[in-house]
């Protein structure tokens, strides 16, 4: 069976254990990071020098990157599914979301969460918050205009990309006190995506 080292609470957990149920994939969880600790042990290093969740461990094979993960998961288990296709120009797109996911996305998703969710409002620091915010709306609009008559991120098509994606847009439509610009090609994809029932399983909780 499957171990996936990491807190349930994690956006890149969350989309680890969103693809295992697409695949019908049993798994065991094991807590880890934040206050659970473990990821600074020396057995943890081990696994996952960098210190962070999640962590696949698959028989004897070991894997850290979420995205990475996805894609081993997709492959190795998924051949017969349409969640990573085959085709080179279709692969490429999904992996240039997934990228683009890691790249720009999450460096400035991030402070935004942490500063909402994770931060006293006296602790806040309301200039770069407003900052990172502009940015993220930035963000959320270019994917709004990509998704313009797409039902999904890739040859319409459900993939990983929209797991990845799915996952941290489940941030943003639940971070309170802020004013979200109407993205309606956003919200009718994530009314899409949200109605899966890994999503309602891994991803729909409170922000924590």
């Amino acid at each position: 069976m499957l171990k996936i080292w990491g807190r349930a609470n994690s956006a890149n957990v969350q989309k680890v254990l969103w693809c295992c149920d697409e695949l019908g994939l049993p798994f065991e969880r094991i807590d880890a990071g934040m206050q659970f600790g473990r990821v600074n042990d020396p057995e943890y290093l081990e696994l996952n020098p960098n210190g962070q969740v999640p962590t696949l461990v698959d028989g004897a094979y070991v894997l850290w990157e979420s995205n990475s993960i996805l894609r081993y998961l997709a492959m190795q288990y998924g051949a017969s599914s349409t969640l990573y296709p085959a085709e080179p120009q279709l692969r490429a797109s999904v992996d240039r979301w997934l990228d683009w996911c890691l790249a720009a996305l999450q460096p400035t998703e991030r402070p935004v969460f942490v500063s909402l969710v994770r931060t006293s409002p006296e602790q806040r620091d309301a200039t770069a918050l407003a900052a990172n915010l502009d940015t993220l709306v930035k963000r959320w609009k270019l994917l709004d205009t990509h998704l313009q008559g797409r039902f999904h991120l890739a040859d319409d098509k459900f993939t990983i990309a929209d797991i990845a994606l799915g996952t941290f847009a489940k941030r943003w439509f639940g971070l309170v006190g802020i004013e979200r610009p109407s993205m309606p090609s956003l919200e009718r994809w994530y009314q899409r995506v949200s109605q899966r029932s890994p999503f309602k399983k891994y991803i729909d909780h409170p922000l924590t």
